[in-house]
């Protein structure tokens, strides 16, 4: 149990595992509603010495999925999303994401955070100041328009899951709010069905490249399950006014984080 719980061949110890599952009991809970779960899950595997900051994203990916599944599945079976739209969606944010993690083996994440937070940014001033925007689906193209800025959506988000990560769920729900027309419980719905594209995307490339840590996943995973179920449930009782609200507060937290990082990475 100590060598399946190991971070490089060193055990883990009891308080940033219990910290980690903690957090991915959380993030579990945010991705389900509105993404971004990463944004706590991330820095809770970086507290394990050792760890490379490829093999925290690869393993990051591990917990993800159970997570997403499970939410993926609670949204089907009760709000019955747009398949036509999510399926062709998914399979180029799948493409997206193994790209991405292939780029994530060579490039450092610092290079593209400054366009990131700006994205951010335009994202939670669109949606404070656009009150409206996501209380209904009203859609805004139709036919092969429609399909085809979806699969684009989906090809570049893709790219970012694999690559960076955090944020993935909140760049799909504003992209099929504001791109699309969705009302946010659609589009978050449907963002579960992407994401777990992604994380199986990403993850095509990091196991068999050894970059999973399986041990912490697995036990993550279990976790985002529980928190996912529950978040999932949450946001279909509560609604769109519910998801906007929970999306401000997470992008917010997320330009914070990025932010910070930024500046002490700086000093």
């Amino acid at each position: 149990m100590v060598e399946f719980l190991s971070v490089n061949g060193e055990p883990v110890s009891f308080w940033p595992l219990a910290l980690l599952l903690l957090a991915a009991l959380g993030a579990g809970w945010i991705d389900a509603v509105v993404g971004g779960g990463g944004l706590i899950q991330l820095p809770a595997l970086l507290l394990f010495p050792g760890i490379t900051p490829v093999q925290a994203l690869a393993t990051n990916k591990l917990g993800s999925i159970f997570g997403t599944t499970t939410s993926a599945i609670t949204y089907y079976r009760r709000t019955s999303p747009d398949l036509k739209t999510a399926i062709p969606m998914a399979l180029t944010a799948l493409i997206g994401a193994f790209g991405g993690a292939a780029l994530a083996t060579l490039l450092p994440s610092e290079a593209i955070k400054p366009i990131i937070i700006a994205a951010l940014i335009a994202v939670l001033l669109f949606t404070i100041f656009k009150p409206k925007a996501g209380e209904l689906s009203r859609l805004r193209y139709t036919g092969h328009q429609h399909y085809l800025r979806a699969i684009l959506i989906g090809l570049i988000i893709g790219g970012y899951d694999g690559m960076v990560g955090p944020g993935t769920g909140s760049f799909l729900i504003i992209a099929m709010v504001t791109v699309l027309g969705y009302n946010f419980l659609q589009s978050s719905a449907k963002a579960k069905i992407v994401n777990l594209c992604t994380n199986l995307g990403a993850l095509l490339l990091f196991v068999p490249t050894g970059h999973v840590l399986v041990g912490l996943g697995v036990a993550m995973g279990v976790m985002n399950m529980i928190g996912g179920y529950l978040g999932a449930r949450m946001a279909i009782s509560k609604g769109s006014a519910f998801i906007r609200i929970v999306f401000v507060v997470v992008v917010s937290a997320l330009i914070v984080k990025l932010g910070a990082d930024m500046i002490f990475a700086g000093q």
